[in-house]
């Protein structure tokens, strides 16, 4: 479950697309800026920030200046097209890592793993608990206490679980879930998110006729509690 959070900040939107859904794939929970002006304000709950040099406004270098002045320990990422050596001096100045245009989001994967176990940002020293669930929040890990064995959930599951559990014990609607994790508006009617839960449950639940972990609150949405 993406419990990891990371601050993207690109104002391309065929990249900033591209690479904030893969991410989201491999379970990382994604919030994307296509400038970099509430960068220090957004990045106070995240553990890792991929910034774009060439922006609209403050450029990458001023931005990741001012997020390592306010967050000493914040991993930064740099992402660039200029591949010239004073760009990359620049850039690691202040950055952990540089990585030029174009990219395979594998190496962008590793990269990231890379920065986080170096920061402490992956790995936990004590799983959230919920009923039989151990839950391994930056691992991406859930185990079923009741019988030993992992739970695998596909990508947009994780991230489905875990904006629930960015927000224990709070109702969410079916819209706020939907457009946190489908990053489009959603249809009155539509029944995807339903579906998508039903499978959740199907893999997390005792019983998923007799939910316990993810609630359905009538006419309204979900609810994870603690």
């Amino acid at each position: 479950m993406p419990i990891t959070n990371l601050l993207y900040i690109e104002d391309d939107p065929e990249i900033g697309e591209w690479v904030s859904s893969n991410l989201q794939e491999r379970g990382y929970a994604v919030t994307w800026l296509k400038s970099g002006e509430q960068a220090v304000e957004r990045a106070v709950d995240c553990q890792l920030v991929i910034l774009d040099v060439m922006l609209p406004g403050l450029d990458g270098f001023t931005i990741g200046g001012r997020l390592k002045q306010q967050y000493p320990e914040l991993p930064v990422l740099m992402l660039s097209a200029r591949t010239s050596i004073d760009d990359k001096l620049q850039g690691l100045k202040f950055a952990d890592d540089y990585l030029t245009k174009p990219f395979h989001p594998d190496e962008l994967a590793a990269r990231i793993e890379v920065l986080l176990r170096r920061s402490g940002g992956s790995g936990d020293p004590e799983p959230l608990r919920l009923k039989h669930l151990l839950v391994y929040e930056k691992e991406n890990r859930i185990l079923d206490q009741d019988t030993g064995e992992e739970i695998v959930l596909t990508g947009k599951q994780f991230h489905i679980f875990a904006y629930l559990l960015r927000h224990l014990g709070q109702i969410l609607t079916k819209e706020q879930i939907y457009e946190a994790v489908w990053n489009e508006p959603y249809l009155d009617g539509d029944k995807t998110l339903m579906v998508h839960i039903r499978h959740l449950r199907e893999k997390l639940e005792r019983d998923p006729a007799n939910p316990e972990v993810i609630e359905t609150i009538r006419g309204i949405g979900y609810r994870v509690r603690a």
